[in-house]
């Protein structure tokens, strides 16, 4: 008896594998519809844009700190960031990423990164 109920409980376990229903559709887990082939290629991409990203914030983030150091020692801010080389507070203007620039306001004294 116990082990015709065994094989029952098996059966009934093992009826729900196997092929789906005709109507059935499945969906797929990965949003951007990529599959794992296309993973190395995605991760590198995102790598590349985290890096830029990274770049621009060092970047506007040691010009904005030679800013205020020239701003605490000299009571003003720089005209423009040539200034800041002449008087050797920073040892050359960086280069922007490519397809940006960098943009400085001598009133507020900041500088960003924008697109051009």
């Amino acid at each position: 008896m116990k082990v015709l109920c065994f094989f029952g409980i098996l059966v009934f376990c093992l009826a729900g594998c196997g092929d789906k229903p005709a109507g059935a559709t499945t969906t797929s887990t990965n949003a951007s519809g990529s599959g794992p082939l296309d993973a190395p290629a995605n991760y590198l991409g995102a790598l590349g844009k985290a890096q830029q990203s990274a770049v621009k914030t060092v970047d506007t983030t040691s010009l904005n700190q030679a800013i205020q150091l020239f701003n605490v020692d000299k009571g003003r801010n720089p005209k423009d960031l040539n200034e800041l080389v002449q008087t050797h507070f920073i040892a050359q203007i960086p280069a922007a990423p490519i397809g940006y620039k960098l943009v400085y306001d001598a009133d507020a004294g900041k500088v960003s990164v924008v697109k051009q």
